[in-house]
């Protein structure tokens, strides 16, 4: 994590960082640091082991991660005040993964995951007030209030999905759908380590290698499956090399950074043509892996508070801004009041707003499609469906 040191010692030509001045302090507007280098099946090289961080960059990240800690930590609230209802799955300890991939895309870029959707929900560009607004149901949710936690979308956004692994396909559809129509998009499948053990994931790699598809395939290994540690459910824990013939990298998904390179390098290699790529995430999830899982049964609070203090990515994300000059303290304790006022009245607009009629509840089953009567809960009642 040193400053501009790693690129002087590569030969890079130096650049001198310009100063931002705020209230008497001065600070850098760009540095640059090294980052841990990558695991690599079938390729030569990968991303760097260096990333330039420009001051703005840095402060946004910083919000974004803390906005969706923050959102899961509210939700958690919420669903034992049970005003959350049914499933809920929270991303907490993750908070790289969804803002370093959305760091290094293109918003026309596709990106589709599993059911723990609500980080990358706001980094495709929802508000946390659209999404816990959607987690207790009400009219102005992001889905309308008829989704919930597993089922949230946005442009580009094709959810979250509550089969487990049933999105990898899908991700292979939309990429193929892409290359169809000739664009340069690329779309992001992601899914879980527990999921990776799944056949159609591997018939879904097959079809992908065969068709040169411009699909990464993101595995989050947040190291349990529910209840099961990676090592007690996989004879092979190395998730980056499961695409046999497909290329693969095993990144740090703790560091903002290393996701942000790791996740152009993947996005580039898909746009040259060259196909599918596997990226393997190693990241950490807080809670259990639901509402009903404590998360302590399996593994220890110990080892949850050893990652806290150790890889925490908000942290290790604060310290490279503070410790390079690229922020200050006090700028930071600012944003942190920010978010943590934006996500109070996005509760309160949650918990206030009403919810959808019964009547809209075959609303939104196509889009552009002529209404039609969807039947109800017997054949008596019907509900007409809107696009």
């Amino acid at each position: 994590m040193l400053p501009v040191v790693s690129r002087l010692l590569r030969g890079a030509s130096p650049k001198q960082p310009g100063k931002v001045p705020l209230a008497g302090r001065s600070f850098v507007n760009e540095a640059s640091f090294d980052i841990k280098r990558c695991a690599l099946h079938r390729l030569k090289w990968g991303p760097p082991d260096w990333a330039v961080l420009t001051r703005e960059e840095g402060l946004k990240y910083y919000k974004a991660m803390q906005t969706v800690r923050r959102m899961e930590l509210k939700a958690d609230q919420l669903y034992k005040q049970k005003i959350i209802r049914g499933f809920c799955h929270l991303c907490d300890g993750q908070e790289a993964c969804c803002v370093g991939i959305e760091a290094a895309i293109k918003p026309s870029d596709h990106v589709i995951t599993a059911y723990r959707a609500h980080g990358f929900t706001y980094a495709r560009g929802l508000s946390a007030r659209e999404i816990l607004a959607e987690l207790t149901g009400r009219r102005g949710g992001c889905a309308k209030g008829k989704g919930g936690s597993m089922h949230m979308y946005s442009k580009n956004f094709y959810g979250g999905n509550g089969i487990v692994g049933a999105q990898v396909p899908l991700g292979a559809g939309i990429a193929l759908a892409c290359k169809y129509q000739g664009t340069d998009d690329v779309c992001f499948a992601l899914y879980g380590d527990g999921a990776a053990n799944q056949g159609q994931v591997f018939e879904t790699f097959n079809m992908a290698a065969l068709w040169k598809l411009p699909c990464v395939f993101v595995c989050e290994n947040n190291r349990y499956g529910m209840g099961t540690s990676v090592e007690r459910a996989a004879a092979s824990t190395d998730y980056y090399k499961r695409g046999d013939y497909i290329p693969g990298m095993r990144v740090d998904g703790m560091d903002v950074l290393c996701v942000r390179e790791a996740a152009k390098f993947a996005a580039a290699y898909c746009r040259s043509g060259k196909g599918p790529i596997v990226m393997e995430l190693q990241t950490y999830r807080y809670h259990g892996h639901s509402m009903s899982d404590p998360g302590v049964s399996y593994r220890s609070r110990q080892e949850i508070q050893e990652v806290r203090s150790k890889s925490d990515p908000i942290m290790l994300h604060k310290n490279r801004l503070v410790n390079s000059n690229l922020a200050s303290i006090e700028e930071l304790k600012e944003i942190d009041a920010e978010v943590k006022k934006e996500i109070e009245d996005a509760a309160q607009f949650a918990t206030a707003d009403p919810e959808p009629p019964v009547g809209e509840l075959g609303y939104h089953i196509y889009s552009g499609h002529p209404p039609f009567e969807v039947r109800g809960v017997n054949q008596w009642i019907k509900y007409k469906s809107v696009s």
